[in-house]
C-alpha cells in the first residue's frame, strides 16, 4: 500500500477557507491562497505568491516566487510560472470603477512562462508553448510557439522537452518537425 503524499502549508502562508489543495501540493512562505481557489495535486506555490479567489490550477503546476495569479486565470496541468510573472484581469483598469469585469486568461498544459513576463488578460497560451523572460504577451500564443519581446512575437517553436525545434523543411511552415534533442516529432500549429 502506498500512502498518498501530504499537502504542506508553511506556517507563514495564508490559506483561506474553501480552498481545494490536491495531495502533495506545497504552499511556501508568505503565500496567500484566497477562498474558492482550486489547486491540483503535486503543485508548488512559491514564496510571496498570491492565488486569487476562484482561480483554477491543474496538477503538477509550479508557481515561482512573487507571482500573483488573479481571478479569471486558469492554469492547466504541468504549467511553469517563472518568478515575478504578472497576470492581469481587467482590460480597462481604474482605481474606482463600479462596472469592471474580469477578463479570462488560459495557460494550457505544459506551457512555460519566463521570469518577469507580463500576460495581458483575454489571451490563451497554447499547450507546451514558451514565453521568454520579460516578454509582454498581448495576443494568443499557439501550441509549441516560442515568443519573446515587447510586444511578444514569434521567435520559433519548442518541443515538449523545452528545446527549440528546427525550422520545418516545408517552405509554407507546415508539417511535422523532429526535435534534435529528444527525438520527439511535433507538428506545431502555424
Amino acid at each position: 500500500m502506498t500512502a498518498e503524499p501530504m499537502t504542506f502549508v508553511h506556517p507563514t502562508a495564508i490559506v483561506e477557507d474553501d480552498v481545494r489543495l490536491g495531495a502533495g501540493t506545497s504552499i511556501w512562505h508568505h503565500a496567500h491562497i484566497r477562498a474558492g481557489a482550486s489547486l491540483g495535486t503535486n503543485c508548488v506555490v512559491g514564496k510571496n505568491a498570491f492565488v486569487d479567489a476562484g482561480v483554477v490550477i491543474g496538477h503538477g503546476v509550479k508557481i515561482q516566487n512573487n507571482v500573483s495569479v488573479y481571478a479569471g486565470v486558469t492554469l492547466g496541468d504541468a504549467v511553469f510560472v517563472g518568478p515575478s510573472v504578472v497576470f492581469t484581469n481587467d482590460l480597462h483598469p481604474r482605481a474606482s470603477n463600479s462596472d469592471w469585469r474580469i477578463v479570462a486568461t488560459s495557460v494550457l498544459e505544459g506551457a512555460s512562462l519566463g521570469a518577469n513576463a507580463t500576460i495581458l488578460c483575454g489571451v490563451t497560451i497554447g499547450a507546451w508553448a514558451m514565453v521568454a523572460a520579460g516578454a509582454v504577451v498581448i495576443r494568443d500564443v499557439q501550441h509549441h510557439e516560442l515568443v519573446g519581446g515587447n510586444p511578444a512575437r514569434r521567435l520559433g517553436w519548442v518541443c515538449r522537452c523545452g528545446k527549440t525545434l528546427p525550422a520545418p523543411r516545408d517552405a509554407a511552415l507546415s508539417g511535422a518537425t523532429t526535435c534534435e534533442y529528444c527525438g520527439a516529432v511535433t507538428e506545431p500549429v502555424r
